[in-house]
């Protein structure tokens, strides 16, 4: 499979510190399979917004859902609204010698978009599903099916990688050649997201044990 390269432009350039720019597709589409959520940002009538939400990708797309009755959806629908789509994680603490070289470790997505209505039900129906087993995988196959109710005050968008770059920073501290030798400790603290222990809704059915693939 070839690992394509987006193209680089004016908007998606990394300008700082270049070389921890990455453009290519296996990198980014990692990255954003490995978060949970994104910050969705765009502005009305001059004033900027954000919205931060529970995402899926599937090819070279990001796929949000929501209620059509929520104002952010119709402003997206307004004119090929531009959005800017981003996410990150974070890797780590970088403790340096100085204050002025703290930094951290990190994987960050940046993407340029336009937001376009999903109106095929089957699609519809594809992208939900794929978003219910984001959160857990197994999980689709483990709920009541929607309803037509639901189905019909539920908004799907889609927002095709237009331009996009990563930005990556990894290993220890940068300091100063003269800081190096200074009495002041130095190093990398490690950050990792962890799922903690199942916690039963207190309405449930005392009958129903926790499914095996929830305590994975």
């Amino acid at each position: 499979m070839t690992n394509k390269n987006f193209t680089i432009e004016r908007k998606n350039k990394i300008t700082r510190l270049p070389k921890r720019g990455h453009y290519d597709e296996k990198t980014i589409h990692s990255i954003l399979d490995e978060v949970l959520s994104c910050t969705i940002a765009f502005t009305k009538d001059g004033i900027p917004f954000q919205i931060p939400t529970i995402f899926c990708r599937i090819g070279n797309s990001i796929f949000i859902h929501g209620s059509v009755g929520a104002g952010y959806m119709r402003v997206m629908e307004e004119k090929n609204t531009p959005v800017n789509i981003c996410v990150h994680i974070l890797d780590g603490l970088v403790l340096a010698r100085s204050a002025f070289h703290q930094s951290a470790n990190y994987r960050s997505v940046v993407i340029f978009s336009h937001a376009k209505v999903v109106k095929n039900r089957k699609k519809i129906i594809n992208v939900l599903e794929e978003l219910t087993n984001r959160i857990h995988p197994k999980r689709w196959s483990d709920v009541r099916e929607i309803n037509e109710k639901e189905f019909l005050v539920t908004r799907i968008y889609e927002f095709p990688i237009e331009s996009v770059s990563a930005k990556i920073r990894t290993g220890p501290p940068i300091d100063e050649e003269s800081d190096y030798s200074s009495k002041y400790w130095a190093g990398v603290i490690p950050f990792e997201t962890k799922r903690g222990k199942v916690i039963p809704d207190p309405k449930l059915n005392p009958k129903i044990k926790t499914p095996k693939y929830l305590l994975g």
